[in-house]
């Protein structure tokens, strides 16, 4: 049970995929201007993380692995993302044409989110078992929306305050970030003391 704990929060803190691994950085400097877009995109990465991590393990050892095929194992763990992603995509068209609308381009953009495949591959190569697939990848995804709530609030914040000129937007935003990735490496021995 140690383990999985370190494991969840491990990919949650200390390998947070944003700030440890710098992975999935287009949606989380493109949809964190706002908090509802924020958590849309947080709610649906999640959901793919999860899910993809869930399906691509057992392709991984059902298939490839059974039939001495793992060489296609990027092409085959892109094309079950793409396609959960158009699953999120129409599910979110029909139930918050809203949010689908304010998520624009960044929500087909999760197919090519390089930090969801990088969750499927890491899953793999770590060796994790299925239990561990999945705690990985709901941390892995909580990682995500964490990062994205934090510098979200913090954007908002950014709006209404007097910032100079040259740093207003995007500027402030890597600023915040690079802080925020700073501050995230104090959890570094978490997980060794917990295991």
């Amino acid at each position: 049970m140690a383990k999985i704990f370190g494991i969840l929060i491990g990919a949650i803190l200390v390998n947070n995929y944003i700030f440890a691994r710098f992975l999935g950085l287009c949606p989380f400097f493109g949809v964190t201007t706002k908090t509802e877009t924020s958590i849309g995109m947080g709610l649906a990465v999640t959901f793919v993380v999860v899910v993809a991590s869930i399906v691509t393990w057992i392709i991984q050892y059902q298939v490839l692995e059974r039939f001495h095929i793992e060489y296609l194992q990027t092409i085959v763990f892109i094309l079950v993302i793409a396609s959960l992603v158009q699953f999120v995509e129409m599910a979110l068209k029909k139930l918050s044409p809203s949010l689908y609308t304010a998520m624009g381009i960044f929500l087909p953009l999760i197919t090519t989110n390089c930090m969801v495949l990088g969750v499927a591959v890491l899953n793999i190569t770590e060796g994790y078992n299925l239990i561990e697939t999945i705690v990985n990848s709901l941390g892995a995804a909580l990682g995500f929306f964490l990062a994205l709530m934090l510098l979200s609030t913090l954007r908002e914040q950014l709006e209404i305050h007097d910032v100079p000129k040259s740093l207003r937007g995007v500027p402030i935003s890597y600023i915040a970030s690079g802080l925020m990735a700073l501050a995230f490496t104090g959890f570094a021995g978490i997980t060794s003391a917990l295991m």
